[in-house]
């Protein structure tokens, strides 16, 4: 061997123990998820968050570890849990829906970064800026009143005669609030009686819907199921109770349409966790939530579910069709 090529090896061979050592030290950052349920299946979008932070360079059990905190669909346990998030002294909290952030924010007064993916984020009192959060939370906002009125409408163009909407949302979400009066405001520019049926509680999910579609409803009329963290865990539950009742629906998010439901328009979930995943790196990285804007959405998608359109014997206008971004076979 030539005595070149022996001192590279040489070298080399001291180096990797040097190179090992330094993998060994590297810190472990502990990122906690506050969400109202349990990721439920390989394509939750939870899978982005994780894939997009691998791609950023935080591997999970080298350099990463993440806490992840359900309340199983009941908003009473997330004081308790963002505590516990708090007390394990995690880099920064990722809380998924308005009721998960503002227990986020009480738990840790300040102490621990905290971004969040809710509706508005400025009417829950998150923050007072967009652009300039100024405390310790930011994150992803999407709350318009143009989209309320957008789902309207493609309902009015989907359901002929359409006179009447029930909406149903989360009473427990106070997001969801604004977003219900959001939409009553919409309906009536649009000379459409719009009708509520609040939520608290998974456990009269398929009554609620039941009753919300009683006999004195007339034929020209549809639902409009709210999207947040309690209706996307139960979605499988709500699409299958809305069936019952034969009336279109259309939904907040895609999610609800590929497990049944008729048509959603939203923005894209996988966009909101990866954003959320990048305010996440550059907080882990060094950045202040202070610094980072809250984030909106700027892709937003129509998607529509043939095979329940035929169930309900809907004919979906060929113009509605054009628009659609994904049509579901």
């Amino acid at each position: 061997m030539k005595r070149r090529t022996f001192i590279v090896l040489l070298g080399g061979a001291t180096a990797w123990p040097l190179r090992l050592s330094a993998q060994r030290a590297e810190r472990l950052h502990r990122v906690g998820i506050l969400a109202a349920g349990p990721p439920v299946s390989r394509e939750h979008p939870l899978n982005v968050f994780k894939r997009r932070l691998s791609d950023l360079g935080w591997q999970d059990g080298r350099n990463l570890a993440i806490e992840y905190r359900s309340a199983d669909g009941r908003g009473v346990h997330f004081a308790e849990l963002a505590t516990e998030l708090s007390r394990l002294n995690v880099d920064v909290i990722v809380a998924l829906g308005t009721p998960a952030a503002l227990a986020a924010k009480e738990a840790v007064r300040g102490k621990i970064p905290i971004v969040v993916s809710v509706g508005d984020v400025i009417g829950s009192g998150l923050v007072t800026n967009l652009a300039r959060p100024s405390g310790n939370i930011t994150g992803v906002s999407d709350l318009t009143a143009e989209l309320r009125a957008k789902r309207l409408e493609i309902l009015k163009a989907t359901v002929s005669g359409l006179s009447q909407v029930v909406v149903l949302w989360n009473a427990t979400n106070p997001g969801a609030m604004l977003t219900w009066k959001q939409t009553e405001t919409a309906g009536n520019a649009l000379g459409l009686q719009i009708h509520s049926v609040s939520i608290r509680s998974p456990e009269k999910l398929e009554q609620l819907i039941t009753n919300a579609a009683p006999s004195t409803i007339r034929p020209g009329a549809a639902l409009l199921i709210v999207q947040d963290p309690l209706t996307l865990t139960y979605r499988d539950r709500i699409v299958q109770s809305v069936a019952k009742t034969g009336l279109p629906a259309i939904y907040g998010f895609r999610e609800f349409v590929e497990v049944g439901g008729l048509m959603s328009y939203a923005a894209q979930v996988a966009n909101i966790y990866r954003t959320l995943a990048e305010s996440v790196d550059k907080i882990l990285k060094g950045a202040a939530p202070a610094d980072l804007p809250v984030q909106q959405p700027t892709k937003f998608e129509l998607v529509i579910n043939l095979k329940t359109a035929r169930a309900l014997r809907l004919e979906i206008p060929p113009t509605l069709l054009a628009h659609a971004d994904e049509v579901i076979e």
